[in-house]
């Protein structure tokens, strides 16, 4: 019984994290590493279950995508001055985490509707961390390599690069399928008040909003397995 106990006691604590973000998100790539970085100073502690959800920054956009000076200053009135200092900061942090933004090759905004199905596939019929594997793609994708992370091709070729099967990625984006699905999903999280990303919500009951810092995600990870 003593054995038993012991082990059970230093069994990491298991929590479910729903990842609410989308992919055109540069924030939400900073969530991400961070989160996941928090996770490993806390390794043996705690492991987490990690879900991506589908939010839509720009559900209206086009196929064709956006010049992001010109889209920033229609949404949030931005300044070329404005935007030049955000873009500086996210550049800052992302290196801080070994995340490469390179925002001279990234130039226009795009539509993720159709990487949010695939993702949504990959989580249902993929091998275990086949999801994640392609949202870290995604995000390496656009944001590193300045890719429209809506082109078909461009989402083939990450399938086969993370072990997906590549025909069933190819027939998923020919068709509509998980449309309806990644709609509700979307949905259920705007309604339960989930308005910006990233928003990671552990448990299913403990919200953290925004692309925080390692320290940040790992206190309140500890906290949360504490039972706090």
């Amino acid at each position: 019984m003593t054995t038993s106990a012991t082990a059970s006691s230093s069994s990491p604590v298991r929590l479910q994290i729903d990842f609410v973000s989308d992919v055109s998100c540069p924030w939400c790539a900073i969530g991400l590493n961070a989160l996941e970085q928090a996770a490993g100073r806390l390794q043996g502690e705690v492991a987490l279950d990690l879900r991506f959800q589908p939010f839509e920054l720009n559900p209206q956009m086009g196929p064709e995508g956006q010049d992001i000076g010109e889209h920033l200053m229609e949404k949030y009135g931005a300044t070329p001055e404005q935007s030049q200092q955000t873009r500086a900061a996210i550049t800052q942090r992302g290196a801080e985490l070994g995340f490469t933004f390179n925002m001279g090759q990234r130039s226009r905004i795009y539509n993720t509707f159709d990487a949010h199905r695939l993702l949504h596939w990959a989580e249902e019929e993929g091998a275990p961390g086949s999801q994640a594997a392609l949202k870290h793609a995604l995000f390496r994708t656009y944001f590193t390599e300045g890719l429209n992370p809506g082109d078909h091709a461009v989402l083939l070729r990450l399938a086969g690069e993370v072990g997906l099967d590549v025909e069933r990625a190819r027939a998923v984006l020919a068709s509509d399928e998980f449309a309806e699905a990644v709609r509700e999903r979307e949905a259920f999280f705007q309604q339960h008040g989930i308005h910006s990303v990233p928003a990671v919500i552990v448990n299913q009951r403990h919200l953290i909003q925004g692309g925080q810092p390692v320290e940040v995600f790992e206190q309140a990870l500890r906290q949360i397995a504490a039972g706090g």
